[in-house]
């Protein structure tokens, strides 16, 4: 059932449910977390929204870390207001930043702005001290091979998969979403201390097995960028 072909040095990690799932990852991310701030002023985790990650939440954002010390952020958000419910920020303040992680800062890629282009330079200007690279990212996939939102028929596609761009944000206005769409680019999202692509469900494996084939197309299935040494897979049925 879990016969993937991974990359070399791509580990994945099987669980039953997904409070199991959620529990394991929250140890791994506390732990980086953890280490980061030993050495460092402050740490930097960025987030996926979607249903996955709800259990998730709730176990990390009791662990006992120096949540003023850590910058919060999603590594994506719908272009719409913060207390509409397809945010992914609304998810994010009432499931992870409650309790002992309220304590966090959080960096808001949604600004003023009617269009994630008008907004752009706003995002640009509140993420100014996030430190690169990251130290902690948590990736969700679509069906499709996206990952944050870079969505194969995104016309903004290559501009956000540039890595020779110093941008850190994209707006991303694909066709087959019904919302337009901010993302952190390629540049901003690798090389992260810690990643780890948080998966749900059988579908979930069978796309993550098409993205390990011709794995050099990362346009057609953008996850592909990430399919390298040092990623950690959590999946749970």
């Amino acid at each position: 059932m879990h016969d993937l072909n991974l990359p070399e040095s791509v580990d994945a990690y099987f669980f039953d449910t997904p409070d199991d799932t959620a529990v394991a990852l929250a140890d791994a991310v506390a732990r980086h977390l953890s280490e980061r701030l030993l050495i460092a002023p402050r740490a930097s985790l960025v987030v996926s929204g979607g249903s996955t990650p709800l259990p998730f939440f709730e176990a990390l954002r009791e662990k006992p870390l120096d949540w003023a010390r850590i910058d919060v952020l999603l590594a994506d958000e719908r272009w719409v207001s913060e207390d509409d419910n397809d945010s992914n920020t609304r998810l994010v303040r009432e499931n992870l930043l409650q309790g002992p992680a309220s304590e966090a800062r959080y960096l808001s890629l949604k600004q003023p702005g009617d269009t994630p282009t008008d907004g752009l330079a706003a995002a640009e200007a509140a993420l100014e001290e996030l430190h690169l690279p990251l130290d902690v990212l948590i990736l969700g996939m679509g069906s499709d091979g996206h990952t944050a939102s870079l969505f194969p028929d995104a016309p903004e596609l290559n501009r956000a998969l540039d890595t020779d761009s110093t941008a850190i944000v994209a707006s991303m206005t694909p066709p087959s979403q019904p919302q337009k769409r901010i993302t952190l680019t390629l540049h901003a999202l690798s090389r992260a201390g810690f990643t780890a692509l948080h998966l749900k469900g059988d579908d979930k494996l069978k796309t993550l097995q098409a993205a390990c084939c011709d794995i050099e197309k990362i346009r057609e299935m953008p996850i592909r960028a990430f399919l390298k040494p040092g990623l950690q897979v959590y999946w749970s049925a």
